[in-house]
C-alpha cells in the first residue's frame, strides 16, 4: 500500500521523479529490440534452412572416376536407377532421384546468363518443395515438362523470357572435331516458372527432362548425381550410415550441412553476440531505476524515519522500495513484450512502409539471399528477455532499497 502510494504520487509531493519515467521507457525500448532482434534472427534462420531444404538435395551423391566395363574413366554413375531404388530402401529415406548437371550459358533476344542445368524426371521435379507444384510459387504447365524445361523466375526475369519462349542454352563441352571441340548449342521452350524463395536458386536454376540432359550433356546412359530427400532433413546425420551402406563402391556423399553447415555456425554465432549486446542495452535500461529510486528515498527520508519509529522493521522498508523499482521493471517488461510481439506479427507491413519512406531498394535479395525480412516469434525468445528483463531489474533494485531500509530514524528526522 505504501508502494502503491508512493508511485502514485506527484513530483511536487516528493513521488517517482523524472529519472524513473525515462528507466521505464529504457526497459520498454530495450525489451521490444530484444524480442525484435531475437524473432528476426529465428525468422531468418527458419527461412534460410527451408529454402535449402525446400529445393536442395537433402544428401547428394556422386561418383568418383572410375573405368566402365568398356574401359572407359567416368565420373558418373551407369547403373543409377538400380542405385536409386538400392538407396530409397535406407533407413529414413523418402527420395532418391538421378540428376545430371551442368553448367551452360542462356540466350534470348540478346540477352544471355549463366545458369546451371539440373536434369530429372517429371515425377522428381514434381515432389520437390518450392519447385514442384506441392506449394511452389510458379506458373505454367508442369505436364508439358518433357517438352521443353523449367526456369527460375530470377532466370526468366534476367532473360526476358516467359512461358512458350525458346531460349538457346549454350555449353562449351560440345561434340569435338578436327578443329578442337566445338560449343554446343540447344533451343529449348520454356514450360514452367518458379519461384524457390531465394535468391541465388532463382536467379542461376533450370531443370531439364533427364533424357534431353543426357543428350545435351553426352551422358548417354548416365547420371552425375543421385539426389536423395530424407524425413528429417534437421536430423540428416541419422540417415547417413543407411545409404552409406546402400551407395555402392564408387559413390561419395555430401550433405545439406557439409554445404552449408558453415554458414548457420556463422549465424548461430552472430545469434549469442546479438543476444549479449542486447542483454547489455536491457542492463543499462535497468540501471536507470538505481537513479530514480535513490532519488525517491532522498525525497522520503522523513517519511522513512517516521515509519521506523512507528515500528517498521528494516525488512518492511525495504520491500516497500523494492516493490517500488520493481513495479518499474514489471510495467516496461510488459510494454516492451507487447511492442516486440507486434513488430514480429505485423513485420511485412512494416517493413513495406519503411520500403515505401525510403524509395525502395532497402532489402537487396542478391546480397541477403532472401526476398523479405522475416520473422518469427518463439515462446522461448519472449521468455528469456522477460526473465532477463525482470531478473535485472529486480537485481539492481535491491541496491538502493537496501540503503533506505538501513537508515537511520534519527538522523531522518535531525532537521525536520
Amino acid at each position: 500500500m505504501i508502494a502503491w502510494r508512493y508511485l502514485r504520487a506527484k513530483r511536487a509531493e516528493g513521488g517517482v521523479s523524472v529519472m524513473t519515467w525515462i528507466s521505464l521507457l529504457g526497459i520498454t525500448l530495450a525489451v521490444f529490440a530484444l524480442i525484435a532482434t531475437l524473432s528476426v534472427r529465428a525468422g531468418f534462420r527458419a527461412e534460410f534452412v527451408d529454402t535449402i531444404l525446400g529445393s536442395n538435395a537433402h544428401i547428394t551423391i556422386y561418383a568418383s572416376q572410375h573405368q566402365t566395363a568398356d574401359g572407359r574413366t567416368v565420373r558418373s554413375f551407369e547403373d543409377y536407377d538400380s542405385l536409386a531404388d538400392h538407396i530409397k530402401k535406407a533407413p529414413f529415406v523418402t527420395r532418391a532421384a538421378p540428376m545430371v548437371r551442368g553448367q551452360v550459358m542462356a540466350s534470348f533476344n540478346g540477352r544471355t546468363s549463366g545458369v546451371e542445368v539440373y536434369g530429372m524426371r517429371e515425377a522428381d521435379v514434381r515432389s520437390i518443395p518450392r519447385v514442384g507444384e506441392d506449394g511452389a510459387d510458379a506458373y505454367g504447365d508442369l505436364n508439358r515438362y518433357d517438352e521443353g524445361i523449367a526456369i527460375g523466375s530470377g532466370v526468366a526475369r534476367e532473360l526476358g523470357a516467359t512461358i512458350g519462349d525458346r531460349i538457346r542454352l549454350i555449353s562449351p563441352d560440345g561434340a569435338k572435331t578436327a578443329f578442337g571441340t566445338s560449343p554446343r548449342v540447344a533451343s529449348f521452350e520454356v514450360v514452367y516458372v518458379f519461384t524457390a524463395g531465394r535468391y541465388d536458386i532463382d536467379r542461376t536454376r533450370i531443370y531439364m527432362p533427364l533424357a534431353a540432359a543426357q543428350d545435351y550433356f553426352n551422358r548417354e546412359g548416365m547420371a552425375d548425381e543421385i539426389e536423395v530427400m530424407v524425413a528429417h532433413p534437421e536430423a540428416v546425420e541419422d540417415a547417413v550410415p543407411g545409404v552409406l551402406k546402400e551407395m555402392g563402391p564408387y559413390g561419395n556423399l555430401w550433405t545439406w550441412r557439409d554445404s552449408s553447415g558453415s554458414f548457420l555456425r556463422a549465424l548461430t554465432i552472430e545469434d549469442n553476440v546479438m543476444f549479449v549486446i542486447m542483454s547489455v542495452l536491457v542492463l543499462i535500461a535497468a540501471m536507470n531505476i538505481v537513479s530514480g529510486l535513490i532519488m525517491l528515498v532522498k525525497n522520503k527520508g522523513r517519511d522513512i524515519g517516521i515509519l521506523r519509529t512507528m515500528g517498521l522493521t528494516e525488512g518492511s522498508i525495504l520491500r516497500v522500495f523494492f516493490i517500488c523499482g520493481a513495479f518499474t521493471g514489471i510495467i516496461g517488461t510488459v510494454c516492451g513484450v507487447a511492442l516486440g510481439c507486434l513488430f514480429a506479427v505485423y513485420i511485412d507491413p512494416i517493413f513495406s512502409f519503411v520500403n515505401y519512406v525510403a524509395g525502395g531498394g532497402v532489402w537487396d535479395p542478391s546480397i541477403r539471399g532472401i526476398y523479405a525480412l522475416p520473422a518469427k516469434l518463439q515462446w522461448h525468445d519472449v521468455l528469456s528477455a522477460v526473465a532477463l528483463s525482470l531478473g535485472l531489474s529486480f537485481v539492481v533494485t535491491i541496491f538502493p532499497a537496501r540503503r533506505a531500509a538501513r537508515m537511520n530514524p534519527v538522523e531522518a528526522l535531525r532537521y525536520e
